[in-house]
């Protein structure tokens, strides 16, 4: 019976870094290295596990084998448990932080981060907060660029590489328009109807949503950085567009806004996460607001025949 050695956490790192350059030389550069210290990490790797990792034969670009590509997956476990070691280890070690950096959704609903800010501040009189309000995928650039430690993001963040998250609620987006604006004096609005007239959509510059669209349903549209010039301009008739349901109930009921009844665009659910770096997890403080907004968005109820944003 084969009893395979056990490789060290050093060879697993060359053996990750080659996969994700894309060969020796990217890695041995990465890692600030030689190109024969990389090889002779990875023959010593291969000898330890008793498997060929690369195809030595018909490619000029380092090629997982079949071995390989197994061992890569359990590599990266490794990595990322060991990461999450140290980081704990030096959040204990740190203490209590004296700044937090925050990044929230624009869509979260006001009240409820009022409510947890507040309570942050006598909570934790001592430390600093730094509050980034975003669109979109700008939150999860933000954590990623460790501009902030802990974010509140909408459903971009989800399966981001390096990006932990939990559940945090959700918020129904549903489309509106003024009053006296054409969809909102039609009695029965016609499928295809929106594609007629000018949708206002939120946008953002951050690498993850760059060139792409959400819930965009009409050929013509003015697009906008900030979702309380947004509000503003539905209100003022311009436009048509989705807005979060909190943000517009005292439109609907003050009649300065209609909800549209869009057979072939009726809204949809907007989900939050509260997301961290794996290798920088939150400390006391961070924790504390992660925790308070995952627990304040269990309470939120899905509104019917929606479907995810």
């Amino acid at each position: 019976m084969n009893n395979p050695g056990t490789p060290t956490l050093d060879q697993l790192t060359i053996f990750q870094t080659i996969v994700e350059t894309g060969s020796f030389a990217g890695a041995g550069r990465k890692l600030n290295r030689a190109v024969s210290v990389i090889s002779y990490g990875i023959a010593n790797l291969e000898a330890q596990l008793g498997v060929m990792l690369f195809e030595r034969e018909g490619t000029r670009r380092p090629k997982l084998t079949e071995q390989g590509r197994a061992v890569l997956a359990e590599a990266k476990a490794i990595s990322q448990g060991v990461d999450g070691l140290r980081a704990k280890v030096k959040g204990m070690l740190d203490g209590l932080e004296a700044e937090v950096n925050l990044a929230l959704d624009v869509m979260l609903p006001a009240d409820r981060v009022g409510l947890v800010l507040r309570d942050f501040a006598v909570t934790f009189p001592t430390v600093q907060l730094r509050l980034h309000v975003e669109a979109l995928g700008a939150i999860t650039a933000l954590v990623l660029d460790k501009e902030a430690v802990v974010g509140l993001s909408g459903p971009l963040s989800a399966g981001v590489e390096g990006i932990d998250s939990r559940s945090a609620g959700s918020v129904a987006m549903v489309p509106v328009a003024a009053p006296d604006h054409p969809l909102g004096r039609m009695m029965k609005i016609e499928p295809g109807a929106g594609r007629d007239y000018t949708q206002l959509v939120l946008s953002d510059r951050s690498r993850f949503t760059e060139g792409q669209d959400y819930s965009v349903f009409s050929p013509k549209t003015w697009r906008l950085a900030d979702l309380g010039a947004k509000h503003a301009l539905l209100r003022q008739g311009i436009g048509w567009g989705n807005m979060p349901m909190p943000m517009i109930e005292a439109d609907l009921f003050a009649g300065t806004l209609v909800r549209l009844a869009m057979p072939d665009h009726v809204g949809g659910t907007y989900r939050f996460s509260g997301i961290w770096r794996r290798d920088t997890p939150p400390g006391p403080a961070a924790s504390w607001l992660l925790d308070r907004f995952v627990t304040l968005g269990q309470d939120d109820r899905e509104m019917e025949g929606m479907g995810d944003v």
